[in-house]
């Protein structure tokens, strides 16, 4: 059923709502220095004057208006002056702030003494030295955006907790009745018990029905599990060379990923470790705003952090899904130094690798690798990972990869349970 969404049309912003504003900047906000192929991840705030050329672009592209407004808005705008565009982009900047969307402000400033734009605020100083970071309000709108584009062409209307083999007896009755035995959840199967009983007794005078233990019967549910995942995204600056952003894509993913599991499994935990020369674990909160960072690939390093996260979850499906374009290439010594080598596959990192994979094993960790490229180095050490963990691995692309990812996290196999 088509919805069509009607706005007060105020002559300051043209009619433009904040979501829409959000929907056409996504890309913008996402952005993980693809264009900018040398520079290095950078954890601070965008600045306010990138903030607004990227409205102007989003402006002059069309994006923000529909096919029936598009002939009349661009009229409006090309005959406006510098000075009345400038203050449309103010406005809309301003709205976004309003709408709690993001907080301006100069680095290190509290929020009390976040100045409005516009005069006399925060474009009263240099745009850009301004800065701007996005509210949690925005993760979430993006992560839904993300969700529901790589999903919704599949069908899926209905998610529900991951199911398993395992019976038990729940509040929701989807399976079939069993004996009451001590422990159980009393979700009584009123004709089930009252059969037993009639069948044990008969019908008699018409007289109350003795019940005694051994008539109670119970309704099953399908027993479902909680699930703590961590995922692991590569950083390495691989992820945005040959010609090709891999990581914006895979920060879409994590997004996603979060939005999926605090709408619909509000069980299961998240964390998100990020691996390049070293490994760190990464905020949700951060997440949008981290760039590609140094050149190697320690993936040991990013499974020692995952693990020590995992460690800490009690859960009874454990999991790493890690996202990768390249073999590990770099190893943290006892020391503490960065020992690295990027040409073929080095026996020292190799062999330190899968000793982590062995471990995660053993603590009944799965470790399911989406893979972003197919050369014979990377294949052949994710092969090794899938035998050893009995994992799976998947050959994707950018333009694929939220699809397979998710779509697996929501099939996951009972098996991970056993």
């Amino acid at each position: 059923m088509k919805f069509v969404k009607f706005t007060k049309y105020l002559g300051d912003d043209m009619g433009i709502s904040s979501e829409d504003l959000m929907r056409a900047l996504s890309d913008f906000f996402l952005r993980s220095g693809f264009e900018q192929q040398f520079g290095f991840h950078e954890m601070d705030g965008k600045s306010l004057e990138e903030l607004q050329r990227a409205i102007r672009e989003a402006l002059e592209s069309g994006e923000l208006f529909s096919e029936s407004r598009l002939e009349e808005m661009f009229d409006q705008l090309a005959g406006m002056n510098e000075e009345q565009y400038q203050q449309l982009v103010n406005a809309l900047t301003q709205k976004l702030s309003d709408d709690g969307y993001v907080t301006i402000g100069q680095p290190g400033e509290s929020g009390q003494k976040r100045a409005e734009v516009g005069q006399g605020g925060v474009g009263s100083g240099e745009p850009g030295q301004v800065r701007f970071e996005l509210s949690d309000k925005s993760l979430d709108f993006l992560g839904y955006k993300t969700f529901k584009d790589l999903l919704g062409s599949l069908g899926r209307s209905s998610i529900g907790s991951h199911d398993t083999r395992e019976m038990a007896t729940g509040v929701e009755t989807s399976g079939s009745s069993k004996e009451y035995e001590f422990g159980d959840t009393l979700n009584l199967d009123v004709s089930g018990t009252l059969s037993n009983a009639i069948q044990r007794q008969g019908l008699g005078d018409g007289g109350p029905l003795d019940l005694e233990y051994s008539d109670l019967m119970v309704r099953q549910a399908e027993y479902q599990s909680s699930c703590a995942t961590v995922l692991m995204l590569d950083c390495s600056h691989s992820m945005i060379l040959y010609g090709e952003d891999r990581f914006t894509p895979a920060k879409q993913v994590a997004l996603a990923l979060a939005h999926l599991i605090r709408t619909q499994y509000p069980g299961d935990s998240l964390h998100v470790v990020l691996f390049h020369d070293s490994a760190e674990e990464l905020p949700l909160s951060k997440l949008a705003r981290v760039q590609v960072g140094p050149f190697h690939t320690n993936t040991r390093e990013g499974l020692i952090v995952a693990q020590r996260i995992l460690r800490r979850q009690r859960k009874e499906m454990r999991q790493i899904i890690m996202i990768t374009d390249g073999k590990p290439s770099a190893l943290t010594l006892e020391d503490g130094r960065i020992y690295k080598n990027p040409f073929g596959l080095d026996p020292l990192v190799i062999s330190r690798t899968l000793e982590e994979v062995h471990k995660c094993k053993r603590q009944g960790v799965m470790i399911n690798t989406f893979m972003l490229a197919q050369n014979y180095e990377l294949v052949q050490f994710i092969q090794k990972v899938a035998q050893i963990c009995r994992g799976k691995a998947y050959f994707t692309s950018p333009y694929n990869l939220g699809q397979h990812l998710l779509l697996d996290y929501m099939n996951n196999k009972s098996k991970m349970v056993h």
